[in-house]
């Protein structure tokens, strides 16, 4: 399944310079083209890793095919990756879909809160979560979060966004750091306090079915990834094995010198 863009909206800021369009479906999507600046396969990164998170249970956007056309491509001007110098135009066809949180009629996103305002934060307990998620799958990245109201509402909810560079970026390798794939502020770690704090998303990822994990693989496009099957499946078979270490990589971080858990304590 996928949707179709209808209109262009703006240029997003980001090194994939993903471009912002409302499609078909009535929805507007954060839309990643194969030829961006990092990689074709960062699209197939986003795909794999926010179905996976979605399936166990972290609030990220909807991910989903958008099929972008020529004649759109060719009536936008505006729709251009630019390199250095140069400005080129995206690629026609099928690409990375992330739905906005949030419609932008109908409410606000933010890219960062302030420490003093995370207590508005409703769901602040996802980060552990979201930690869990990320050292499963190696985000080479920071990890990033859009904050969302709608209009009139006090509180904001976390999304989390930006999956691209799971997996290693573009290598498909797993590199992993301690500080790998972590939010830059210890704040939102702040309730952390035992293993407990990552349930229940600790545990379906590592209960999580082979089965479902193929599954989401076998939805990605192959263009995506070179039409590399065996290298997606060699993919695939690393984060079936690497469902067993996932606290082995979380206790790396939580011993590191960032000390991100002042509030551990070994009995909870």
């Amino acid at each position: 399944m996928s949707t179709s863009a209808i209109q262009h909206v703006k240029r997003m800021r980001g090194g994939a310079q993903s471009h912002l369009m409302r499609c078909e479906d009535g929805h507007y999507y954060v839309v990643k083209f194969r030829n961006n600046p990092q990689h074709e396969r960062v699209l197939a990164n986003e795909f794999l890793a926010t179905r996976l998170a979605e399936q166990v249970g972290l609030p990220v956007p909807v991910a989903e095919v958008v099929d972008v056309s020529i004649w759109l491509v060719e009536h936008t001007p505006e729709l251009t990756i630019v390199l250095g110098s140069n400005a080129i135009q995206v690629e026609a066809g099928l690409q990375f879909g992330s739905r906005f949180v949030v419609s932008p009629v109908e409410g606000q996103v933010f890219d960062y809160l302030p420490p003093e305002m995370l207590d508005r934060v409703r769901n602040l307990e996802t980060f552990a979560g979201i930690l869990a998620l990320d050292k499963w799958t190696c985000n080479a990245d920071g990890r990033q979060a859009a904050f969302w109201r709608k209009l009139r509402e006090r509180k904001y909810s976390a999304a989390f966004i930006d999956q691209g560079y799971c997996f290693n970026a573009g290598e498909w390798t797993f590199p992993d750091f301690p500080l790998r794939g972590v939010y830059p502020r210890n704040e939102v770690y702040g309730k952390v306090s035992g293993w407990g704090s990552f349930e229940p998303w600790l545990t379906r990822i590592e209960k999580l079915e082979e089965d479902a994990i193929w599954r989401v693989a076998g939805e990605i496009p192959p263009a995506w990834y070179g039409a590399s099957w065996d290298e997606l499946e060699a993919l695939v078979q690393r984060l079936i094995e690497r469902r067993a270490i996932v606290r082995e990589l979380i206790q790396a971080f939580r011993t590191s010198p960032r000390r991100p858990f002042p509030e551990w304590r070994e009995e909870a």
